[in-house]
């Protein structure tokens, strides 16, 4: 409250003032007033103000923009975004105003896509952390997903992944992972080229999709570029449990950590030949097809392993859904 006590005090010891100064500190005492009652007006009647960035500066130490600048952009949810360490760490935040994301700067047409996550600790229902290419066309999109989709306190996460061609998905896989992802960064990669699309979680893949579309006339993504996207948002009408486990508000606001943003694939240059072309000057060689982005032996008997332990569904089993076993299925090791 304005100490009103010392306000009147002021004013009047200013009454025994000569007539001139008297006029002089009277006003003067006002701006004292008003000065004090505009403070406490604001802080009792002000509306509370949206989370705000923590921003430090996106320079590293050399003087140049940071990775995250130069390769990414945040969407949405501005005042949900913290950048620490010089913005080498991107967080994402989500409360129950907003959740919030960013996207790349560009498009690619194949490439290897990575992300460092640390996901949200403790009681995550309902959230949904995602890192994905998406071609952003609101039908007939393509897009290669990992969703993050948490669960209560003490229970495993599930990692979705799914492929989207031409608008059309519903090749879901889940699976737990063989490590708490809310501890530490681990690295989420997708291998896109115009032979298959690898997942892999640290090096190790977990899911192939091969280009069958000429052996079965299944479709595949290899014409239309894609940008890279992360987000964090509110999941829970089904998420968790089908929807039955909903976010608790009180465990908010939750965090998503992010580091690693290069990007190494080729940026889309007007038309899908130019990163097609087998002569394309990228920096790890074309992206249309490398022998280096096929399995090798050593990672065969880990994939072999987490496909047997770790998946929980996939949509090649599901009799439910499909009557017949998707053609493809026999083709990606299901």
């Amino acid at each position: 409250m304005v100490n009103s006590r010392k306000v009147h005090e002021t004013v009047h010891s200013l009454q025994y003032s000569h007539k001139w100064g008297n006029c002089y500190y009277a006003v003067f005492a006002f701006i004292i007033w008003f000065s004090t009652f505009s403070k406490v007006a604001a802080q009792n009647f002000a509306p509370a103000p949206s989370p705000s960035p923590v921003i430090d500066d996106h320079v590293n130490s050399n003087g140049k923009i940071s990775l995250f600048d130069q390769n990414y952009n945040v969407t949405w949810g501005g005042y949900h975004v913290r950048y620490l360490d010089s913005s080498q760490i991107v967080q994402l935040v989500l409360d129950n105003s907003s959740g919030s994301g960013f996207q790349s700067n560009n498009k690619y047409l194949f490439g290897s896509f990575s992300m460092r996550i640390k996901l949200v600790h403790g009681d995550s229902s309902g959230t949904v952390t995602t890192f994905y290419l998406t071609t952003q066309e609101n039908k007939n999109h393509d897009e290669i997903d990992f969703e993050f989709l948490g669960g209560r306190r003490g229970s495993l996460y599930r990692l979705q992944t799914n492929v989207f061609v031409d608008g059309g998905g519903d090749r879901e896989e889940r699976m737990h992972l063989w490590f708490d992802p809310t501890s530490d960064f681990h690295t989420y990669s997708v291998i896109w080229d115009a032979n298959q699309i690898l997942f892999l979680v640290d090096g190790i893949p977990i899911r192939v999709f091969k280009n069958l579309q000429s052996k079965l006339g299944v479709l595949y993504p290899s014409l239309k570029p894609m940008r890279v996207v992360a987000s964090l948002w509110n999941g829970d009408d089904w998420a968790t449990e089908g929807g039955k486990r909903k976010i608790n508000w009180e465990a908010s606001p939750f965090h998503v950590s992010f580091k690693g943003f290069d990007i190494q694939g080729c940026m889309y240059e007007a038309n899908s030949s130019y990163c097609a072309h087998t002569d394309s000057p990228l920096p790890l060689g074309s992206w249309s097809y490398s022998p280096s982005h096929e399995i090798r032996l050593h990672q065969a008997k880990s994939f072999e392993h987490v496909r047997k332990r770790y998946v929980t569904y996939s949509y090649c089993r599901d009799n439910t859904r499909f009557q017949k076993t998707p053609p493809e299925c026999f083709e990606n090791g299901f």
